[in-house]
This record gives structure tokens, sequence and C-alpha cells, in this order.
């Protein structure tokens, strides 16, 4: 058997309830064999990046282990936001489930289909908010900068994202 890998994963929605889909998409995560979820962040309202004319999403950042391979691990996120009845009609747009890879270990991945670590981790405070909660001391492989030096970074640069608790 492969080592596992610690990995975090982006969950995201803004239909239907998006908060309960959100924790739905968790629990089928830790369903899927050879993937375990560690710790899940606090969900958080945050206002929509590119296509502005659309609801509100509720994100949060998975803490997960693997023995899968990158590719492997695409092929069962991408199942699970189909199986939520995700559809990809427009880049950025509304959506019942978003699941995207943030970093697998300490790998860069440089594939087609996949970029690891994600490509805009470190400019989406929706993202790194929820990441800095539950891993403290994570660093970003390409910057070596941590989730809290990134949303520091950040915050300077781009005044336009909002990241809130979600209440309840």
């Amino acid at each position: 058997m492969d080592p596992m890998e610690q990995v975090f994963i982006g969950i995201g929605s803004n239909r239907g309830d998006p908060a309960g889909i959100c924790r739905d998409a968790v629990g089928a995560l830790d369903r899927t064999g050879s993937v375990r979820v560690l710790r899940m962040s606090s969900l958080y309202r945050s206002k929509p990046v590119g296509v502005l004319d659309q609801d509100w999403f509720v994100n949060g950042v998975a803490s997960c282990e693997t023995d899968l391979e990158p590719l492997e691990l695409l092929d069962r996120v991408l199942e699970i936001e189909k199986a939520f009845g995700r559809r990809r009609l427009v880049r950025w747009g509304p959506r019942t489930l978003d699941l995207d890879l943030l970093c697998y270990g300490r790998r860069r991945v440089d594939h087609w289909r996949l970029t690891i670590p994600h490509p805009r981790l470190h400019r989406r405070l929706f993202v790194l908010v929820p990441l800095a909660e539950i891993a403290p001391d994570w660093v970003h492989p390409g910057r070596q900068l941590t989730a809290r030096q990134l949303i520091d970074q950040l915050m300077k640069q781009d005044h336009d994202q909002v990241v809130v608790p979600l209440a309840g």
C-alpha cells in the first residue's frame, strides 16, 4: 500500500441548500475509498468572484489523507460533483457543488487536467480563510508563505473579496 498523503480540498456551493450540500459533500468524500477526512473548517459565506451576478457561495476546506495518486483523486472528486448534480455551464458561474484539489502534500503537478497547488489558491480569500483555520502552519509549496501570510498579502491588494463566517 502506498503511503498516505495529506491533501486539502476546497468545497463550495451556491445552489439549493449550499451549507447542507457542503456538509453532505464532506461525508461523500469520507465514504470514498482511499480518502479519509481528517478535519473540516467552519463554513463561510463569500461574495462571488468572476461572475458577480449570482448568489453568494458557501465555502470551506477539508483536510484529508489519501493513497490515491492526484489524477485518481481528481476523478473521485469529479464523480462526487456529478452525483450532486454539478453541470459545467459557465466558468465561475453558479454551481451545486465545487470541489477543488488545493494541494497534495508538497507535490507539484502540471498536467492538462490538473495543476497542484491550485493555480488561484493564493488569490482566493474564500479558500485561504478556511485553510488557515484548520492548518495554520501550512506553507504554500511554491510561494513559501503560510495561509495567514497569503491572506495578509491579498488583503493589501484586493479589497473586493468578502468572506464572512456562516451564521449557525
